[in-house]
């Protein structure tokens, strides 16, 4: 590791490694080959037994885990469980701010100039004065999204349609797909692919967002969404696909929704709905939105919102079904 290297890793970890994994151990209290189930877990590679890897912040953390799991209510699987979260959440985040850091660089050097070394090195080091806020933002962020997961957890128990303890839950499942994805990737450069990616993902999120739904996941080109109510979710998807009517720089979309029982495991739907959400988006035409049965029965009285059976298709895995149209009544 060159000084630069050593110098980015002490400022952004707050201090240098200095701890074998032996070391971790005997300072922690937990056993190397738990320490090492943690480390994986959280996306990094087993360092060699006589690595210098550690540093006391980590040494620190795991003697946390070792006090949690003093408590009924933690055992090691739940701990190695959330590291994975944790590790693929906080992975996504520092890729996603390191290249919003590469983008501004290459932004303030002269044309034809590369980015090298040496500044991207400055950058990351920068960014050691705004970590305390950052810090406080993702804590704040975190307290504020688990109120919200406990609330709809405690109205969609309250209203029978949940099941907490066997982590299930009657709700609306919906897939919002950029038509013709592959085609224009093809056609942009980086920049512009990374632009068009992030326009997608940010009014998608604020649309269900504020119709009071969950955005699950993304995945470049689709957004996967959750709603506890029927029609808040129909009326997701219709925004989402007509967004492109009122908005040039907003792709054409095709949405395909689908209600019933799902699996809740880690942040994530699991289950038969999700799978048919994401078989009736991908024979959406562009700029439609479809539903499965169980929706378009669920919101036949329902204004504004009117549904139109098509003929059956056989769907991959789920055999044949009919899907409906959704539009506005």
């Amino acid at each position: 590791m060159s000084t630069s290297d050593q110098d980015v890793v002490e400022i952004l970890l707050g201090g240098p490694p200095r701890h074998t994994r032996a070391e971790v151990e005997q300072l922690s209290g937990i056993s190397q080959e738990f320490g090492l189930r943690i480390w994986r877990a959280l996306g990094f590679p087993a360092p060699g037994e006589d690595e210098i890897a550690f540093t006391d912040h980590d040494v620190e953390a795991l003697r946390e885990i070792r006090e949690l799991l003093g408590s009924d209510l933690i055992d090691e699987e739940m701990v190695l469980t959330l590291s994975r979260a944790v590790g693929t959440t906080m992975g996504r985040l520092a890729n996603w701010l390191g290249g919003v850091w590469l983008q501004r660089m290459a932004e303030a050097v002269p044309d034809g100039e590369p980015v090298d070394e040496t500044l991207v090195a400055a950058a990351l080091t920068a960014t050691a004065e705004l970590r305390p806020s950052f810090e406080r933002l993702l804590m704040h962020g975190w307290r504020r999204q688990l109120a919200a997961a406990g609330l709809r957890t405690m109205s969609t128990a309250a209203a029978a349609t949940a099941d907490p303890g066997a982590g299930t839950a009657l709700l609306t499942v919906g897939f919002a797909d950029v038509v013709s994805f592959t085609r224009l990737s093809r056609q942009m450069d980086g920049d512009e692919l990374a632009g068009f990616v992030e326009r997608f993902e940010a009014v998608a999120a604020e649309i269900i967002a504020e119709l009071g739904g969950r955005l699950v996941k993304t995945l470049g080109d689709e957004v996967l969404f959750t709603a506890d109510d029927p029609a808040r979710a129909a009326e997701i998807g219709l925004l989402i696909a007509e967004r492109c009517d009122a908005d040039a720089a907003f792709p054409r979309v095709r949405v395909g929704l689908a209600y019933g029982e799902v699996i809740l495991r880690l942040g994530d739907v699991f289950g038969t709905p999700v799978n048919l959400a994401a078989r009736l988006t991908a024979i959406a035409y562009s700029g439609s939105v479809l539903v499965d049965s169980a929706l378009a029965l669920t919101l036949a009285n329902t204004a504004p919102y009117a549904t139109s059976g098509l003929r059956p298709r056989h769907l991959q895995g789920l055999g044949k079904v009919r899907p409906y149209t959704l539009r506005r009544g």
